[in-house]
């Protein structure tokens, strides 16, 4: 914990001292963020770390995997859904963000035996939010690392289909008043690389 508390005190020390009157402006004026960032729980996915943004730029929602479950997924607790709806009906968010990252924990799960699975319940059932992705990487035929990174890049690109799932997500982004990106980032290289419908694959995103 030494660690966590000296870094608490370096950050209120430096970047919360140079940034207080940005601070005091989201507590006076409220929150109003661009974007909702949806990524992957893994400790070594920090949305403001990788794009550069400040308290107040991203609504961030974390999860294994990154997933969006569909909407009226049977569930008792709805937190992602809920963070959806909340982004863009309340704070009417312009972008949407869904973005995985290579060497994904979650994707890897998906093609264990089931058995591998049985004592953790909760992230069995959870996977089955990708499991699509799953069947639709072993039918390209690939292997090993590389059937990795298709499963990774086919459930970002499902994500998304389940995005527009919720009627309001739709309702804007049809009227052009929502964009919806899906986005990989590479641990390895730094670089993110964003899905191209048109061309439909995943292109430098600079």
């Amino acid at each position: 914990m030494y660690k966590f508390s000296d870094g608490h005190s370096f950050f209120k020390e430096h970047f919360f001292k140079n940034n207080e009157e940005h601070f005091l402006s989201l507590v006076t004026n409220g929150q109003a963020p661009k974007a909702l960032f949806i990524g992957c729980s893994d400790s070594r996915v920090i949305p403001d770390l990788i794009l550069g943004t400040k308290p107040g730029d991203l609504f961030v929602v974390r999860n294994v995997g990154n997933f969006v479950p569909p909407y009226n997924y049977d569930d008792v607790f709805q937190e992602t859904a809920s963070a959806i709806e909340y982004a863009v009906s309340v704070l009417a968010v312009s972008e949407i963000i869904v973005c995985g990252h290579t060497h994904c924990g979650a994707c890897a799960t998906l093609h264990y035996p089931p058995e591998k699975v049985e004592y953790l319940p909760h992230l069995k059932r959870w996977l089955k939010i990708a499991e699509k992705a799953k069947d639709l990487a072993l039918e390209t035929e690939k292997t090993g690392e590389e059937l990795l990174r298709e499963t990774e890049e086919i459930s970002v690109v499902l994500q998304l289909e389940h995005l527009l799932t919720y009627p309001i997500v739709y309702k804007k982004f049809n009227t052009g008043e929502l964009h919806i990106h899906g986005w990989i980032f590479d641990i390895e290289s730094g670089a993110i690389s964003s899905y191209n419908p048109d061309e439909q694959k995943f292109v430098p995103l600079i």
